[in-house]
């Protein structure tokens, strides 16, 4: 296998495992805001900000976690057929269904481009010209350009009124590193197609 694509994997796997390692203790922070809710409903006045930030939370620890499951093999599967397959037959069939993956993930990663655009105030239908221009109005104009190129920013319809840019920047962001990781698994199923172990 070509060194780039060497250095593509180690360096994609490397990232999304500290990413995922790290995700996972956003567990934790999740027990946290719930036993917070559960005290504060019992003892206090109910929090109005505890659900829907567990809801954040779990998203953030779901879609971060997402690629480096991938990586471990911890993905769930049809094991079917599958598991008595060698690992070269594996391989073959991984490898023809990442292209089913890496679609269905391009198209989620549209509609998450879309719906960050529209968390910042972009009602348009060109997400990616929207940050084409986002970027190029902070690189000539800093924070102050940036900032008028957003709109009205999104806010969630609940009592406590969280803005949802940053969810949706987490959720895009993941899907982006699902596919990172999509792309890595594949050249990984070639070599091994190939003989080689990536």
């Amino acid at each position: 296998m070509p060194r780039l694509i060497r250095a593509y994997v180690r360096f994609v796997d490397g990232m999304n495992r500290l990413i995922g390692r790290c995700a996972m203790y956003g567990i934790f922070v999740l027990v946290g805001v719930l036993l917070w809710s559960s005290v504060s409903k019992t003892f206090f006045t109910p929090s109005m900000w505890t659900l829907e930030t567990a809801q954040f939370v779990m998203v953030a620890y779901y879609i971060l976690g997402g690629p480096y499951s991938i990586q471990m093999g911890s993905n769930v599967r049809m094991d079917l057929f599958y598991g008595g397959w060698t690992p070269v037959q594996k391989a073959w069939v991984d490898g023809f269904t990442a292209f089913f993956l890496l679609f269905y993930l391009g198209v989620l990663l549209y509609g998450g481009l879309g719906s960050f655009a529209y968390s910042l105030g972009y009602f348009g239908s060109e997400p990616v010209t929207f940050f084409k221009d986002l970027i190029l109005a902070f690189v000539t104009g800093g924070p102050a350009g940036a900032g008028e190129q957003l709109g009205y920013l999104e806010r969630s319809s609940t009592a406590w009124r969280p803005f949802l840019w940053p969810i949706k920047l987490m959720l895009t962001f993941g899907v982006f590193l699902m596919m990172l990781q999509i792309v890595a698994e594949f050249f990984r199923d070639i070599g091994r197609i190939r003989g080689v172990e990536l």
